[in-house]
């Protein structure tokens, strides 16, 4: 049964608020999977997952022209996965308004002038029957 991001239940939505890292999985180049730790925030409003990264990085450069990526959040036998296209942004209000979200759930990141955030537009979810409600 695939769930789409308007159908996560209130459990869900709970359990993507709390503060937790994440995994960030995307397709490099090579057809090779890059997996990364990262903190992300979830915005149930317009379907997107967000992470804030270097412009340089190996995942903000995979998602430059959007890459099928994933985001996993685990918590014992908790876990939620975002699935979706990713692209990467260097639009400062978009830029920004990942920053204001992510030092909401986390805090306030170090400056970096090359900062770029990556926005996971999820179609799929998977993740425990506790969270999904199946």
């Amino acid at each position: 049964m695939t769930v789409t991001p308007d159908q996560l239940t209130g459990d869900a939505l709970a359990f993507l608020a709390e503060r937790h890292l994440a995994t960030f999985s995307s397709l490099r180049p090579d057809g090779s999977l890059h997996v990364t730790a990262v903190g992300f925030t979830w915005d149930p409003s317009t379907g997107l997952a967000r992470v804030i990264t270097g412009g340089g990085s190996q995942k903000a450069r995979n998602a430059r022209d959007g890459v099928a990526a994933t985001v996993c959040q685990v918590d014992g036998g908790r876990w939620i996965a975002l699935e979706g296209t990713a692209r990467t942004t260097d639009d400062p209000k978009r830029v920004a308004e990942a920053v204001a979200r992510y030092a909401g759930r986390y805090r306030t990141p170090r400056e970096n002038p090359e900062r770029v955030a990556i926005e996971v537009a999820v179609t799929r979810v998977l993740g425990s029957r506790k969270l999904l409600g199946r």
